[in-house]
């Protein structure tokens, strides 16, 4: 990729936030090996969840698209927290969303497709990933959205 994630980032006018600190009792990442494991990400926004309730009932599925675009950047910030450096990121690996939805919405690849682009166009090919898109009957803060990532980074 000839442009830096950072230099991306600063294309999209994206500033990462301060990394959130867990809500519970787990560690926001963990690193094995050339692997780093990012816990859920939320929404947040200002320090505080930009989306909250069902996709598709409370909210739209745009509100979706940006909620999932927000985790996208949170999972940056961690991973940013994690390396010291984004440079350091080789490539995302895989992401899971999760969408706080009702039984009969079906649209929850529509919704964290809003990660998956601002990851492509953050990382370049380095952002394709695999991923799985799954409803949830509800998410922690009543938040809308909650993925979280596997990245692939340099030793």
């Amino acid at each position: 990729m000839s442009d830096t994630i950072q230099q991306n980032l600063e294309k999209l006018s994206v500033t990462l936030p301060e990394a959130a600190a867990p809500a519970a009792n787990y560690v926001p990442f963990v690193k094995t090996g050339n692997q780093l494991f990012i816990s859920g990400q939320l929404p947040m926004q200002d320090g505080k969840i930009a989306k909250v309730g069902k996709v598709g009932a409370d909210l739209s599925i745009e509100d979706g698209v940006e909620a999932a675009r927000l985790c996208a950047i949170n999972l940056l910030a961690q991973a940013k927290a994690a390396t010291g450096d984004l440079s350091k990121v080789v490539r995302l690996v895989k992401i899971v969303g999760f969408v706080n939805s009702n039984g009969d919405f079906g649209d929850q690849p529509k919704v964290i497709n809003g990660a998956s682009d601002f990851m492509v166009a953050a990382m370049g090919d380095a952002g394709r990933h695999a991923r799985s898109a799954v409803s949830a009957g509800s998410l922690p803060f009543n938040a809308a959205v909650e993925i979280e990532a596997i990245f692939e980074i340099a030793d």
